[in-house]
């Protein structure tokens, strides 16, 4: 049986493949077009409209005006307090130790001779009459050698001879009566020395003191040179202060035993605003071990407060020590901390800009600097900048606050660098943030 197409149907499949002939070809050309708007826009960089960055304003500054004229440095150290005068009272004689007097108790002030304490007198006593005793023999002895002298030379002079020198000597007995006086003598000296001991007995202090402590008990056999109680001088105490020894220079350390200059002290103990005066009194000889610094001692009168009100001071404290240094002309003074890199300050001109100035420091304290005026060329008109900044550069603008004769520029706008001012002349200087 044979097939016969009809021309409809060709007709048709001819319109069918046409179709997606036009269809693949237009779906060919979309790719192509999004392939090349792809590439093109990652070709081309997003141009992005640039603006001027907003204008930073100027850092704010406090200033000071330095001090010129004859100026001193503040010279601090620490120091201890130690006795002037520390003894320790030993018995003279032995003995019991009876008691001791109700002065005698630590923390009491005894005068100048006050009896401290007592030992057993008996046998001192009986050693005292015992030496009177003697006392009275040896000179009845020698009453008995004289009245035997008077009768020697009355004998002699009936005799009516002239003897030789010697042996006129031994017939008149003055041998004798030499021999009585010495032992006349001798019995007074030991008299003395019983009647010295019995004093003895009784313990005294030796000038104006403090009892510390008790040595011994009542009742102790004590003998000769045996501590009994510890006393210190209250008249007065010494500081021991340790400072450079280039801070001596500026001290009046007090030549030919007459007063040095004057010293504030002051303690952790005692309430703000109290302090203690005392005077430069000597240098030691010796420098002290650990940091090889001079030992200033300094005097304090009535340390212990006992005629005012003034704070006590303690053996043993440790106090801050305030000199009164002696002032010298040509200097400026400026606080430590207007210092940058040991030998610059900066400067806030009259144009509110900063300036970078090199300086000579002659002393430089924890808290005040001291410099040259003639190497440092600054003035007392100057402001001088105290303040931090975190990029300082010669020329910058600034914001001055602070100086009480000058309210200072107050521009926020950036300004163009100062004249001769060019980034490969400035001089710049990193400190902490501040503005």
């Amino acid at each position: 049986m044979s097939v016969r197409h009809t021309p409809c149907l060709s007709v048709s499949l001819r319109q069918q493949a046409g179709r997606s002939h036009w269809g693949a070809l237009a779906a060919l050309l979309v790719i192509a077009l999004g392939i090349g708007i792809g590439y093109w826009l990652i070709s081309q960089p997003p141009r992005v409209e640039r603006r001027a960055a907003p204008a930073s304003p100027a850092p704010s500054v406090e200033v000071i005006r330095p001090e010129t004229g004859a100026v001193a440095p503040d010279i601090q150290g620490y120091g201890r307090v130690i006795a002037a005068r520390q003894t320790d009272i030993a018995a003279q004689v032995g003995g019991r130790l009876v008691d001791f007097s109700d002065a005698a108790e630590p923390g009491r002030v005894v005068e100048d001779g006050a009896p401290l304490a007592t030992l057993d007198v008996s046998d001192y006593q009986l050693a005292v009459r015992s030496a009177q005793a003697a006392l009275d023999q040896a000179e009845a002895n020698l009453a008995i050698e004289r009245a035997e002298q008077i009768r020697a030379r009355s004998e002699y002079e009936s005799f009516g001879r002239q003897l030789s020198a010697e042996r006129r000597a031994l017939v008149l007995r003055e041998p004798q009566l030499k021999v009585a006086q010495a032992t006349v003598d001798s019995a007074e000296v030991d008299l003395e020395s019983a009647q010295l001991d019995l004093s003895r007995t009784q313990i005294k202090a030796p000038y104006r003191a403090m009892i510390q402590e008790r040595l011994a008990g009542p009742g102790s056999e004590i003998s000769a040179n045996t501590a009994v109680l510890s006393l210190v001088d209250v008249e007065h105490f010494w500081v021991r202060v340790s400072l450079p020894s280039e801070e001596l220079t500026w001290l009046d350390t007090g030549e030919d035993g007459s007063p040095g200059a004057s010293v504030r002290l002051t303690s952790r103990g005692w309430p703000d605003g109290v302090y203690r005066e005392g005077k430069v009194f000597s240098v030691l000889p010796d420098l002290e071990e650990s940091g090889l610094l001079a030992q200033v001692l300094v005097r304090v009168d009535d340390p212990l407060a006992l005629e005012s009100d003034a704070p006590a001071l303690r053996l043993g404290d440790v106090v801050n020590a305030t000199f009164e240094a002696t002032p010298q002309d040509g200097l400026i003074a400026l606080p430590t901390l207007a210092l940058r890199d040991d030998s610059r300050v900066w400067i806030a001109d009259e144009d509110g800009r900063l300036q970078i100035r090199n300086v000579n420091v002659i002393y430089r304290g924890e808290e005040r600097a001291l410099l040259d005026a003639d190497s440092s060329a600054l003035t007392s008109g100057q402001r001088i900048i105290v303040s931090n900044l975190a990029q300082a550069r010669e020329g910058m603008q600034l914001r001055v606050i602070g100086d009480a004769q000058d309210t200072g520029t107050a521009t926020t706008a950036p300004l163009p660098p100062a004249k001769g001012n060019t980034p490969g002349n400035a001089a710049p200087h990193t400190e902490g943030a501040r503005s």
